[in-house]
């Protein structure tokens, strides 16, 4: 049986590729990263399917993503399984050369090898890669990114009302301990001078009753 290259085809637009990949059969790439880059993949698989004469997706497809670092003795930094579509991402801890597999497995019992006689056999993988954190933002991303934006702006207008209604309060308790002090400060007052009055009266009230009664004796 000879042995068919798999087919890599580029999508201008979504700058995909698609390629056929024998079920249970790893198909990987070589990725030469700088260090910090992030990596975002988003996938589709399909098979074969001889009434639609078509391919597509099932829920019995799943694929086995793994990333390994191959200049740290194969450090594996990707292990998942998926469905027939997904995403994985990963960020690059050091520059040098990562191997992106892909293994796909189905439970539909079709052939599950690529010839000249079974020519839609296997799996057609389609692979969108977004490599550095720029172009690693796709349209839901953006609309995430975007809703939370929209609640971070939430969130500082209602803290700038927190604020505003802290300030408040507070030159409300400004004020309110400025009018305590000022009534606190006249009924001191009020209190010496009710003290200086009673100590007057009584003072005279002495003197007086003193020289009452020392009349008194003499007569």
């Amino acid at each position: 049986m000879r042995a068919i290259l798999p087919l890599l085809s580029l999508a201008s637009m979504a700058q995909a590729l698609y390629f056929y990949i024998d079920v249970t059969t790893p198909r990987c790439f070589f990725e030469e990263l700088p260090k910090d880059t992030l990596v975002v993949g988003h996938y589709v698989a399909e098979e074969w399917d001889d009434q639609r004469r078509a391919w597509s997706k099932h829920d019995g497809i799943s694929i086995y993503i793994s990333v390994d670092e191959i200049f740290d003795n194969d450090h594996r930094v990707v292990s998942q399984r998926g469905g027939p579509s997904g995403k994985f991402t990963f960020t690059a801890a050091e520059a040098g050369d990562h191997k992106i597999c892909f293994t796909p497995s189905s439970s539909s019992g079709r052939a599950s090898w690529l010839s000249m006689s079974q020519p839609n056999g296997g799996i057609r993988l389609t692979l969108d890669m977004a490599i550095g954190e720029t172009s690693a933002i796709d349209s839901s991303d953006k609309s995430k990114i975007a809703d939370l934006a929209t609640r971070v702006k939430d969130l500082n207008a209602r803290l700038n009302d927190i604020r505003r209604e802290q300030v408040f309060q507070r030159e409300r308790e400004a004020e309110f301990r400025d009018q305590s002090e000022s009534t606190n400060a006249r009924v001191v007052r009020w209190i010496l001078i009710q003290l200086f009055v009673l100590t007057a009266t009584c003072a005279w009230q002495l003197s007086h009753l003193r020289s009452f009664f020392i009349k008194q004796k003499l007569t």
